[in-house]
């Protein structure tokens, strides 16, 4: 069965946008993405750039203009859910070919179709970020009496409670997810890389209905284990040592991620330590979490609940951040937060503790509800020794 977001809902979250917009005093806004950061552009149209940037004009009132490299025009139009689709060189591949022969667009031309002969004071900037030099000096050469806003909170509320349909897709999405760790359970063996290993997720996240992998797929054995963010390798497998698995799929747009340290026989006692009571923190969080509760309250409870029981010093953050289309999203769960948990916003419950020669992370999503949370992952909630 597919699972995907519907029509109807793509307009709906323009029009919530749009007043957003309007909200803000802005004219209009110009939404940024590229390939790896695509979520505020296929948020809205569906259209998922691929080796090339993607933009989307959207006025206060009226109708949207998608906004494509030169190469992507037929992709685009049997993708987009945004009619309108113009060309512009700034949006072409980072290589910068020079496409002699195909006729673009330039930020004026996109806002005469937009814009509908309103003036255009106030341009808000969304996905800022990840927006380009060429796209920025382009509009300061094009648009020289438009004010440019940075603006990515006209957008980011919207993406924080999800939908039913959203839902749908990322429970779709983690139940691949554990499928793929589950044949990782069945087939890993001393000797492989950690790179084969990847490749059994792979091979399971597509043949289970996977559009792609949530986020860079991770499986690091022994000191690798203690890097909060890294690469799988050719470094092979061995026994009596962690290793941390983290896999996701994408479904219609959507992350998910299952992680958990594993070992092949039993680990050394001060190993076994740490990952038991990782686990022991991780479910912690969950508890800690429902809607109307201030995110910062989470953090500085969890925060207590590592440090009575002496693991403060393995600690190097936490315990949660947002996810949905990207597997690492808004809001963050800190101690600096100032906003309270909502029902339905959805987070990954992300457990990190690392020592000098080892790391573990458990990972699992959830979604806020009024009275708790609920699992979107759950199977391998648990310490398994192969």
């Amino acid at each position: 069965m597919i699972v995907k977001i519907p029509d109807r809902e793509y307009q709906q979250r323009i029009q919530k946008f749009q007043k957003n917009i309007r909200a803000a005093g802005l004219d209009a806004a110009l939404v940024h993405a590229n390939e790896s950061d695509f979520a505020h552009v296929r948020y809205l149209s569906e259209y998922w750039p691929t080796f090339e940037a993607g933009g989307i004009f959207v006025p206060a009132t009226g109708k949207p203009v998608l906004i494509i490299g030169p190469e992507s025009e037929t992709y685009a139009r049997g993708r987009s859910k945004i009619p309108t689709i113009m060309k512009m060189v700034e949006y072409r591949e980072s290589a910068e070919p020079q496409y002699p022969g195909i006729a673009v667009a330039n930020f004026k031309d996109v806002a005469k179709v937009a814009m509908g002969g309103r003036k255009l004071k106030s341009l808000g900037l969304v996905g800022y970020s990840v927006m380009t030099l060429p796209v920025y000096m382009s509009l300061k050469k094009d648009l020289p009496g438009t004010k440019l806003v940075k603006a990515d909170e006209t957008i980011f509320d919207l993406r924080f409670i999800k939908s039913a349909n959203e839902i749908s897709c990322m429970k779709r999405a983690f139940q691949i997810s554990e499928k793929a760790v589950a044949a990782i359970l069945d087939e890993i063996k001393p000797g492989m890389t950690e790179l084969q290993v990847v490749g059994i997720a792979q091979r399971e996240i597509y043949k289970h209905g996977g559009e792609y992998e949530g986020h860079a797929l991770y499986c690091f054995c022994g000191k690798a284990t203690n890097n909060a963010i890294s690469r799988p390798t050719h470094n092979k497998i061995v026994r009596n040592e962690v290793i941390q698995l983290n896999i996701g799929a994408r479904v219609g747009g959507y992350s998910s991620s299952v992680g958990l340290p594993i070992s092949i026989g039993k680990l050394p006692e001060r190993k076994q330590r740490l990952v038991e009571f990782g686990l022991e923190a991780h479910i912690q969080t969950m508890k800690l979490m429902k809607a109307g509760k201030p995110a910062s309250a989470v953090v500085k409870e969890y925060e207590e609940f590592v440090k009575q029981r002496g693991f403060q010093k393995y600690m190097l953050y936490g315990p949660c951040h947002g996810i949905g289309m990207m597997e690492v999203e808004r809001p963050w769960v800190e101690s600096t937060s100032t906003y309270n948990l909502q029902e339905n916003m959805t987070f990954q419950v992300d457990t990190f503790f690392y020592d000098r020669d080892f790391g573990l992370r458990w990972e699992n999503g959830v979604r806020v509800t009024k009275t708790g949370v609920e699992k979107l992952s759950s199977k391998f909630m648990k310490l398994v020794v192969l």
